[in-house]
């Protein structure tokens, strides 16, 4: 199909070029001096890997301790996701600071939606609403006491944290031993700082150690700041380093999230206000409307279909005020 004379062409030129591609591979870098300009290289990198010895211990030195760091710190976020689940309510009874226990709790809150039950039947409700009250009382109204116990409390430790915090860090400039601090705390702090602080002191005095201590700390007092302080403490004792410089940042932290907590506060007031006047309209007009005609709006609670609409205006106004409420309370 070809010719001799053209398979000689081509199989000569194919060996020309791949004898040329050889070549230009082997002798490219004596030509352009690039064998020359790789040696000087390799002799400057070897005199720079003497300067940059020192150096590269200083730096293996930071990496270690940021590697510890960082496994300090996943640590601790495994431990905080093991303790998200529900909180039971004995945990709930100690972070509220009340001293009773679960049976009593119980007790008083069966006590309590029992009279409420027996007050609705005896001012004329059906028995289904007095049930639905009855309910309602014995379960959620204890709920939202504890609920709100728990919050005063965290605020009045928030006042007097920062200060706790403080106490460590002179004391530690000044010589003492972070044991010591911690008992100065717990003896003139003023509650719930100084008996939370107590509760360290004396588990030390157990054998148990300090971010172990803290720990337990934030299962009873539940706050990022506490968390913040375990966290610092224990990349302190892993890693080492200056523990009261470290606490003067977290007690400069504390104190400015404690500013932006009164910022926020202050901002969103116009609109609570505007949230609890709408709220309390309602239940205002209806009151307002029974001193004027009481026959008139006492249907509502003497008639079945009444109290039908009274138990469903009821549950709207719970959610808009929920609604409401979401609304105007920030996280930060």
């Amino acid at each position: 199909m070809f010719s001799d004379d053209l398979i000689l062409i081509a199989v000569a030129f194919m060996a020309a070029l791949s004898i040329g591609g050889v070549a230009y591979v082997l002798l490219y870098p004596l030509l352009s001096g690039e064998a020359k300009a790789n040696k000087r290289m390799a002799k400057v990198s070897t005199k720079q890997r003497g300067v940059r010895g020192q150096k590269g211990n200083d730096a293996e030195n930071r990496d270690q301790r940021r590697l510890k760091v960082q496994q300090t710190l996943k640590d601790l976020e495994e431990k905080q996701k093991k303790k998200k689940q529900r909180v039971p309510l004995r945990i709930t009874l100690t972070q509220a600071g009340l001293g009773i226990s679960v049976k009593v709790f119980w007790i008083l809150s069966i006590l309590c939606g029992i009279l409420v039950g027996l007050v609705m039947l005896i001012t004329g409700s059906s028995p289904l609403i007095a049930a639905a009250g009855a309910f309602v009382s014995a379960v959620g109204f204890p709920r939202w006491v504890l609920r709100f116990l728990k919050k005063r409390r965290q605020n009045k430790f928030l006042d007097s944290f920062a200060n706790a915090i403080d106490v460590i860090v002179r004391g530690i400039k000044s010589g003492l031993p972070v044991n010591d601090t911690l008992k100065v705390i717990a003896t003139e702090s003023p509650d719930p700082v100084g008996p939370e602080f107590q509760e360290i002191v004396d588990g030390q005095k157990l054998g148990i150690a300090l971010d172990q201590g803290l720990e337990r700390m934030f299962e009873r007092m539940p706050l990022a700041e506490v968390n913040f302080l375990a966290i610092v403490v224990a990349i302190q004792q892993k890693t080492g380093g200056n523990l009261a410089e470290a606490l003067t940042n977290l007690s400069i932290v504390l104190r400015d999230r404690k500013k932006m907590q009164g910022k926020i506060t202050a901002m969103s007031q116009e609109a609570k206000s505007s949230a609890a006047i709408i709220g309390a309209l309602p239940p205002s007009i209806m009151i307002l409307v029974y001193l004027v005609n009481p026959d008139y709006i006492a249907l509502l609670w003497q008639t079945d279909l009444g109290q039908m609409l009274l138990v469903g205006s009821a549950t709207w106004m719970a959610m808009g005020v929920l609604v409401m409420r979401k609304m105007i309370n920030f996280d930060f």
